[in-house]
């Protein structure tokens, strides 16, 4: 069995603590036969990135917004297993055009 290891990095000064929380259970749900581990990784500057094995898949300063869960686990599912059906998960992701 493959290892998957995600990282979430929140930046503890802007309490971001929940937000990775939720987004971790989110893909513990989902992908809980296929991740070895998620873990969540304090961090500061406004930071607030997602790795998977040590890539990363989401940079809120890249991006300029935050993830929507839906976005994160087709980003997941995209390198883990790109035939996997996520279901109403699967449709378009729609971002608020800034």
């Amino acid at each position: 069995m493959i290892k998957n290891n995600i990282e979430i990095t929140y930046c503890t000064q802007c309490r971001w603590l929940l937000r990775a929380a939720w987004l971790a259970q989110e893909l513990l749900t989902t992908f809980e036969k296929d991740l070895t581990s998620v873990a969540l990784k304090p961090g500061s500057n406004g930071i607030f990135e997602i790795s998977l094995n040590q890539q990363l898949i989401f940079s809120r300063k890249d991006a300029g917004r935050f993830p929507e869960a839906k976005e994160v686990k087709q980003l997941v599912r995209d390198i883990i297993d790109p035939d996997r059906d996520l279901g109403h998960s699967d449709g378009p992701v729609v971002t608020p055009d800034i």
